[in-house]
């Protein structure tokens, strides 16, 4: 390895990823190995993603991390085994360009510099650690020329978040809860690419951006302690719901997947409130907007929207295509307006060409208002994202998108 005060470096972007058959509860929480398998669609990078810099240098002193730009300890289990894990892999890396040459040795005693940004509320219930985890992999992989496939790589973001193993792939992924206690088998395999089922929109109402009462990893351990209702899903409710999923995705049978999305859904917050004590991840806004869609579905007499909550308040609704979104749009401002200070370029994020079609001025069209029904009371929603199923994680060639100094491996 050369002497010189080189800096080398990686950035990686990542998509999260949403679940429409749930992930609650482990059967190891080390390892953290699931106690069903699940499957989930990942979101479009350009709207909901993790940004990483991974960087080594011989004048690192210790391994840091910067979140959003604050400086955050590593010291916790869940970022040292990931570490561990990727440099047992690491092998021989060569720059003959710069003059740097690191052998397989070297990356047990170089120390590393990593800062990572989400373009999203961390622990608002949107999946930030699935993507912050598998980014860190993904990226440091990368920089250690690590030769194992997205499949491998999962297991190893697996130890970081469960959800993370599923945003290596694109489209719809499916986490294998494996049945070896060495974890070995618990892995994400791709069901199908973001192309498959393209005509899906994807709105997520972002009803609270604060971090929730009760985390994931704390309402799972109490769910699986507690509730009988978990025991029974996990064993009985699952494996089929798993199979008719899959079967429904390859066929791109909407009327299945919306009955099994919302169905799943529904589900895994009665698991919530059959813990003990009971968690309440949902608010009165959340109850709202399934009311909202399921009069809708009613209406047009077959299921255009589907609606999914992981473990918060925000909604997840996926339109069948883009017409539908686009009216879905329409009557969601219209049952949601922004605030009167609210600029419409804030309150609406991502693909904003929906809110174009959608139009903002005149009447709501009668047809869209039969299908919302009578909405009295504004309900609160800090903004929505308009987004699609997207790829998988890729390494970011601009230079000037990475997140620390390229000289000291600093944050900017």
């Amino acid at each position: 390895m050369a002497e010189e005060k080189w800096v080398m470096m990686v950035t990686a972007q990542t998509p999260t990823n949403i679940a429409v058959i749930k992930y609650w509860g482990k059967r190891d929480e080390v390892r953290i190995l699931p106690i069903n398998d699940s499957i989930s669609v990942t979101l479009d990078p350009d709207h909901l993603c993790t940004l990483t810099t991974v960087s080594v240098s011989p004048s690192f002193d210790r391994d840091r991390m910067w979140l959003n730009g604050k400086e955050i300890s590593l010291s916790g289990s869940r970022y040292q085994n990931c570490l561990r894990e990727i440099r047992s892999r690491a092998d021989d890396l060569e720059d003959k360009e710069k003059g740097i040459k690191i052998e397989k040795k070297d990356w047990q005693k170089l120390h590393l510099h990593i800062a990572s940004h989400n373009n999203f509320p961390t622990a608002a219930g949107l999946a930030s650690s699935a993507a912050g985890f598998a980014c860190l992999v993904f990226a440091l992989a990368k920089l250690m020329n690590v030769n194992e496939d997205p499949s491998q790589l999962s297991a190893i973001a697996r130890q970081g978040s469960g959800s993370a193993c599923r945003s290596l792939f694109g489209g719809f992924v499916k986490w294998n809860m494996g049945n070896k206690e060495d974890g070995s088998d618990s892995v994400a395999v791709q069901l199908v690419d973001d192309k498959h089922w393209d005509d899906l929109v994807i709105i997520i109402a972002v009803v609270s951006s604060r971090e929730k009462e009760t985390s994931s990893t704390s309402g799972m351990r109490e769910s699986v302690e507690t509730s009988l209702l978990l025991q029974h899903r996990a064993k009985e409710v699952v494996p089929v719901r798993i199979l008719q999923m899959e079967e429904a995705i390859k066929n791109r049978d909407f009327t299945s997947f919306t009955k099994l999305t919302c169905s799943d859904s529904n589900q895994f917050h009665a698991v919530c409130m059959d813990t003990s004590p009971p968690i309440f991840y949902m608010n009165d806004t959340s109850h709202r907007i399934i009311s909202l869609v399921e009069k809708w579905n009613r209406s047009a007499g077959t299921p255009e929207i589907a609606y999914t909550f992981d473990a918060g308040p925000n909604a997840v609704l996926i339109a069948r295509n883009r017409k539908v979104a686009v009216e879905l749009m329409q009557g969601l401002l219209y049952c949601f307006p922004p605030k009167p200070d609210t600029d419409m370029k804030s309150y609406v994020l991502g693909d904003t060409s929906i809110v174009k079609e959608a139009g903002l001025e005149g009447e709501l069209p009668q047809g869209i208002k039969d299908k919302i029904g009578n909405q009295d009371q504004k309900g609160e929603v800090s903004y929505f994202i308009c987004s699609r199923p997207g790829r998988g994680p890729v390494v970011l060639q601009d230079q000037t998108q990475a997140l620390l100094h390229p000289q000291t491996g600093l944050p900017k």
